[in-house]
């Protein structure tokens, strides 16, 4: 092979990361935001932005989100309510849901030259709604969820998020407005990292998939049923399999992949090598290379979106079948015995 056959691929660039004096708040100086939704995500953002000093108009759809917003001190309206003469509109709401709502209730009440705002890029890279001329659209996405957002705010510290400007405003302020959204999170204490609607939805939903959410909960109950239906107490199984990731995943989050190699017993680490040359062999590869195709080319936004249209059908089916798994009455029971103790008293809280 000569030299000009054996190309490397090309590493792209990183991303630019500001922080502090680079993310200002004054972008919300003396702007009227509406942050639409109330859920786990929708709550932080509404917490940090009004202790940070913004004017948060919260609109809500009547249930259990519009009540906790009103517990918390805010008065809630309709989404068109919240919407109209607005600057900077925050949509917190479930990505399926977001077309219709878009439709019926925000497009029509947006002031001309607004700026609307995304937690996730999933409805604007897939072309889920049509945003009208001269309206600025934005993307925030901290990257972990709502709670940890609210709990690192109130620690005086902040979490990264990803930031950006997918098409700019007719007033030409867009940018400014997500900076001093992101500011107001708390993120700019950590980090602000740009990035594309494309980039965040793709990589969000695979990480999604592969590991946080899907490969996780495939290995830990493949590992638990193995065991389980070798002979196995229930209650070992969960422990291993189960009760212990989140150690391991503190510590990888704390000192990386290698510092919690070199923080385990040397039997768990030459296990974890021998175990990585089995698992990661060219079918677990390729299943990777199809779940992200299927991100790419839309086939995971069709299904979903279709899926909510029909009621929901193939979601709540997996949920059910998922929470009548042997492992969860396990776990309810493991996790009974390792109550946290009341600092003050000793006895279980």
């Amino acid at each position: 092979m000569t030299r000009e056959e054996h190309i490397e691929p090309t590493r792209p660039a990183r991303p630019r990361v500001r922080r502090g004096a680079d993310v200002p708040l004054k972008g919300l100086d003396g702007r009227t935001v509406a942050l639409l939704g109330y859920g786990n995500q929708g709550r932080a953002h509404a917490l940090n932005l009004r202790d940070s000093g913004v004017e948060i108009r919260v609109g809500a759809r009547e249930g259990v989100g519009a009540l906790t917003a009103r517990q918390d001190g805010f008065e809630t309206m309709s989404l068109g309510e919240a919407t109209n003469e607005a600057d900077l509109v925050i949509i917190a709401l479930p990505d399926e849901t977001q077309p219709a709502l878009f439709e019926q209730d925000i497009r029509p009440n947006l002031t001309p030259g607004a700026t609307i705002g995304f937690l996730h890029g999933f409805a604007i890279h897939h072309d889920m709604l049509e945003v009208p001329e001269g309206i600025g659209v934005v993307m925030i996405a901290p990257k972990g969820p709502g709670v940890t957002l609210r709990d690192r705010f109130v620690e005086g510290g902040g979490i990264p998020c990803l930031l950006s400007v997918h098409a700019e405003s007719a007033r030409g302020d867009a940018e400014n407005l997500a900076l001093g959204w992101a500011a107001g999170l708390g993120c700019g204490r950590a980090a602000v990292l740009d990035t594309t609607f494309a980039n965040e939805t793709e990589t969000d939903l695979f990480g999604e998939q592969v590991i946080l959410c899907g490969g996780l909960n495939a290995l830990v109950v493949a590992a638990y049923e193995t065991l389980v239906d070798a002979g196995y107490p229930p209650e070992l199984a969960y422990i291993e399999c189960c009760h212990e990731v989140k150690q391991v995943a503190d510590l990888i989050q704390e000192r990386g992949l290698a510092g919690m190699r070199a923080a385990i017993s040397n039997t768990a680490e030459f296990g974890a090598y021998e175990a990585m040359k089995v698992m990661d062999d060219g079918g677990l590869r390729a299943k990777f290379s199809a779940m992200l195709e299927n991100i790419r080319n839309g086939t995971f936004a069709t299904r979903m979106v279709e899926d909510h249209q029909k009621g929901g059908d193939d979601m709540n089916e997996a949920r059910q079948n998922s929470a009548a798994h042997p492992i969860e009455e396990t776990g309810r029971f493991v996790r009974s015995l390792m109550a946290p103790l009341d600092d003050k008293t000793g006895e279980d809280s």
